[in-house]
């Protein structure tokens, strides 16, 4: 890919990736929020305006890096980054075990209704007259679904800090998920291991594909 598609692609990529990890983290602090951590909004942290959310290097470099090195590489990339994390004092919450669950469930959630929001968008790019706009509405939209969906299916995984380590805490028995919390220092790294040695892949793309095949044949989009 040639110079002026890795910036047209980085333009279509770059409101939905934007607005995907924003929507996540709001959504966060809105549920904990009205589960009695208020912690999110006295920060001003619920918000859907990306600037309280962005993070320079997880929301704008690392995604765009691995963007342009997919396209260069003509791979087919794993695209993914984060926001500030909205900050969270679960022993704010009324019932902080249990009240976690659905801390945790808001992000991987919101990323749901943003996929399906997106396939809505491809849906109207079809319907319309075709057009230079419909073009890239339709790209964005694609766009949308894919980024959604892999933000989605990689919080899921069982892994502190990750969402789906917080829920995996919250279900477990309290003696267990005492120990299990131990990980959450080293998660990332954990993370950053199964991406670099290609375990990682294995263990979401076909969650990922699965995922898209059902939102494309729920809102029939063959195109």
């Amino acid at each position: 890919m040639d110079l002026d598609g890795i910036v047209q692609g980085i333009a279509i990529y770059a409101l939905p990736v934007i607005f995907a990890i924003t929507m996540h983290e709001a959504a966060h602090g809105y549920v904990a929020r009205y589960f009695g951590d208020f912690t999110a909004f006295n920060q001003g942290r619920i918000s859907l305006n990306p600037v309280k959310h962005i993070d320079p290097v997880g929301t704008i470099l690392v995604p765009a890096t691995l963007f342009i090195v997919s396209k260069l590489t003509m791979g087919a990339g794993f695209l993914f980054g984060w926001a500030k994390p909205v900050p969270v004092n679960f022993a704010n919450l009324r019932k902080p075990k249990q009240d976690m669950l659905w801390v945790a469930v808001a992000g991987p959630g919101a990323n749901l209704m943003m996929a399906v929001f997106w396939a809505l968008i491809i849906k109207l790019a079809i319907i319309l007259p075709v057009s230079d706009f419909t073009g890239p509405l339709l790209l964005m939209g694609r766009a949308g679904i894919e980024i959604n969906v892999i933000l989605m299916v990689l919080n899921l995984l069982p892994l502190p800090p990750l969402d789906g380590g917080r829920m995996a805490m919250s279900l477990l028995p309290h003696q267990i998920a005492s120990h299990f919390a131990k990980i959450e220092p080293y998660g990332f790294m954990i993370l950053l291991v199964l991406l670099i040695s290609g375990i990682l892949g294995l263990i979401v793309w076909p969650l990922i594909t699965l995922i898209k095949l059902m939102m494309v044949s729920f809102f029939g989009l063959y195109v």
